[in-house]
């Protein structure tokens, strides 16, 4: 990669981006996938391979921070208790033994200590919280967005496999588990689709999909619905010790636990369930599509915690994806929103993992060329030209990607693509910085598509989440020339009054009911949290993840303002403090301070700010003793990992910060603290040993 240039990376990475949110979108709101699952999870690996290497060139738009999708209007809307987490990937077993690895540094053991944990066969289905109370269902939630969910208990209950009331349960219970669709069952409610002049259903992942989000619960009855429960959330660890011993209360309370979940000790262990679960994955009457890695002591999994968005404790292995031969017919370019052009394959279709492809990823002008981003070759060095005969893969089996060329395939006669030097959008040059993998348009905002994608992600539901104002409608405004600007989003009312409606209506992809949805939808968006907020700005590195961070650190906007224009006016503190904070990069701090430097820029977010109320961050469940306090680790802990003592820190409700300041509460210092320390006793900032550290939130409460 470092051969390839920034810009090229940027473009890499919003290219990724982009596929990734259509094709979640496809998946879990439309329930009409249009990659497999191994494709998808290989965008995504890539995405986050990319962006591990380069934080600072992260997009705004980062799937890597985000859950499932949002919760379709239809239904009610439930929030979950706990946030209903996706799964972090493994592709081989390099990478299963980095996830066991990770997981011995961060509580601290020796790589050769053993850990125990449960392999369990990872189906194919529909997420699904269950809520008991006093041993009565009362709530049936799909997973959504991992923190908004849709109420669908009207279906849940024609469900044989979900108990309707449970014997000897607490209180409060919340079962999650998986609805899915047997083999043998699908392939006869496709024919029943068929025999009623009905569209069948892509894959069984689908087809169960669509029966649970069913309006009319009677048709949920007649789909021949199944659910496997797998875990128990709020009280799990004062119900069992571990995951195994979890499987065992959930058979008791009369749900039905997948008998094909192993009980393993190390990677090798994990590596043989695998295998054995894959071998058996075509004579299951249920599909799969790998097997998922969890601790198996509770305790771990305590302490362990969670990402922004996935579990430290468990993972998915998932199964390699399927492949197969097909025409390039052409290569498209497409112009992303900070002018990256991005190749894609146009393909004779072709049908592989039960889903048909037309198009693939090209990923970058080098990729067509045959090398990689670090400047080696891929496919000995064979380029990719229009007219091959390619090998086609959906990488973990969602996103489709050219692996490989049939060169004795080759048309006599075919000349290598040549990557335009000049915007097919808006005709500008075209050119690749040092050290950057992606070709740029240099046009900025004078490039209609660029102008097209920024809005697009300014609206996108990771940002403002303004429903009916998709690319056709933005495209459709920004010809008329009312929209140029985010801003001129929430003065369309204001520059064209009542009359805004009729022209509008009489527009391609228009009518009154949509035109008058989307004014509604804009005055909604006006309420929009702070990490959206800032990650609907666009800047670059700064994502959803970021912009979370930040959001946390700095709870308000008039303050991170306050702060970012201290910076651009050269404030040393202000800029310490920014890079102090755990999580962000120094690419993404520089990036900060060039994005607040321009003036476009300035009046940009002044504007908005006056047409929008950026709600304070307000952190639930992080409440007590510590919470705001701002505390810094130094030296080697003996009792847990720096990573297992920031976890928990912050957990509590602490600040977590890298560096010593005015603002740091207290220091707490292992083994060989060195110029930290110094530090915090020149300004006076409060010391604690590792052991006092312990002491100090154990009186407070909290251990």
């Amino acid at each position: 990669m470092k051969n390839l240039g920034k810009k090229k990376i940027r473009t890499i990475l919003n290219s990724l981006a982009n596929e990734i949110e259509l094709a979640s979108k496809a998946y879990f709101s439309d329930n009409s996938p249009v990659l497999s699952d191994g494709e998808y999870d290989s965008l995504v690996k890539r995405f986050e391979k990319i962006k591990k290497e380069y934080p600072d060139l992260a997009t705004g738009n980062d799937p890597s921070t985000r859950i499932g999708d949002t919760a379709s209007s239809a239904f009610t809307k439930v929030e979950h208790n706990i946030r209903l987490l996706s799964l972090s990937n493994a592709f081989n077993q390099e990478d299963v033994l980095r996830f066991d690895e990770s997981i011995k540094k961060f509580l601290g053991l020796e790589l050769s200590d053993p850990i125990e944990y449960m392999a369990e066969p990872k189906i194919d289905g529909l997420s699904l919280a269950l809520k008991y109370r006093n041993g009565h269902l009362v709530t049936a939630a799909t997973r959504g967005d991992g923190k908004i969910g849709e109420d669908v208990t009207h279906n849940a209950l024609t469900i044989n496999d979900i108990p309707k009331k449970i014997t000897n349960a607490p209180e409060f219970l919340e079962v999650r588990g998986e609805v899915y669709i047997l083999k043998s069952d699908f392939i006869k409610l496709n024919n029943s689709q068929e025999a009623g002049g009905q569209k069948p259903f892509a894959n069984a992942r689908n087809a169960a999909a669509g029966s649970l989000r069913q309006i009319d619960s009677q048709v949920t009855k007649n789909r021949p619905l199944r659910f496997f429960a797998y875990s128990l959330d709020g009280i799990a660890y004062s119900l069992a010790s571990s995951q195994k011993k979890l499987m065992s209360v959930l058979r008791d309370f009369g749900f039905i636990i997948n008998r094909h979940s192993t009980f393993c000790i190390g990677v090798d262990d994990l590596i043989k369930a695998y295998e054995k679960i894959s071998k058996r994955r075509d004579n299951l009457d249920y599909e799969i599509d790998g097997v998922v890695y969890k601790v198996n002591n509770f305790n771990y999994q305590e302490r362990l915690g969670a990402r922004t968005n996935s579990p430290r404790w468990a993972i998915a292995h998932k199964f390699v994806p399927d492949e197969c031969f097909t025409k390039l017919l052409s290569i498209e370019i497409q112009v992303g929103r900070t002018g990256t052009l991005s190749p894609v394959a146009k393909l004779e279709p072709v049908e592989i993992g039960g889903v048909t492809v037309s198009s693939a990823t090209l990923h970058n002008e080098d990729f067509i060329k045959g090398y990689d981003n670090s400047g080696k070759k891929i496919r000995n060095g064979i380029d990719i030209r229009i007219g091959d005969l390619v090998s086609v893969y959906r990488a973990g089996d969602v996103i489709p990607k050219v692996k490989s060329i049939n060169l004795a395939e080759r048309m006599k006669g075919s000349e290598p693509f040549v990557f335009p030097r000049f915007c097919p959008e808006c005709g500008s040059k075209v050119e690749k910085l040092e050290n950057e993998s992606v070709n740029r348009c240099q046009a900025g905002l004078s490039c209609r598509a660029q102008v097209v994608e920024r809005l697009k992600h300014f609206a996108s539901k990771q940002c403002c989440s303004i429903e009916g104002f998709g690319e056709k409608q933005i495209l459709n405004l920004y010809n008329l020339g009312w929209v140029s600007t985010p801003v001129d989003i929430f003065r369309l009312k204001s520059n064209h009054g009542q009359y805004a409606v009729e022209p509008l209506e009489e527009l391609e992809n228009w009518g009154r009911k949509s035109a008058e949805n989307l004014f509604a939808s804009i005055d909604k968006s006006r309420n929009l949290s702070l990490e959206k907020f800032i990650n609907a700005l666009g800047i670059r590195y700064v994502g959803e993840g970021v912009s979370l961070i930040l959001a946390r650190y700095y709870e308000t906007w008039e303050l991170f303002y306050k702060k970012m224009f201290k910076i651009v006016g050269g404030g040393t503190a202000e800029l310490n403090e920014l890079k102090s904070i755990d999580g962000i990069g120094s690419k993404s701090v520089e990036e900060m301070r060039l994005y607040f430097s321009e003036n476009e820029n300035q009046k940009l977010v002044e504007e908005l700010s006056l047409e929008i109320n950026v709600k304070r961050l307000i952190s639930k469940n992080i409440s007590g003793p510590i919470s705001g306090l701002t505390i810094v680790f130094t030296g080697s802990l003996e009792g847990m990992s720096r990573s297992e003592a920031k976890s928990s820190a912050e957990k509590m409700g602490a600040k977590v910060s890298n560096a010593i300041s005015s603002k740091t509460d207290i220091l707490v210092c292992g083994l060989a603290a060195g110029s930290k320390l110094k530090r915090a006793k020149d300004i006076g900032v409060k010391v604690l040993t590792e052991r006092e550290w312990l002491d100090y939130v154990k009186d407070k409460g909290h251990l």
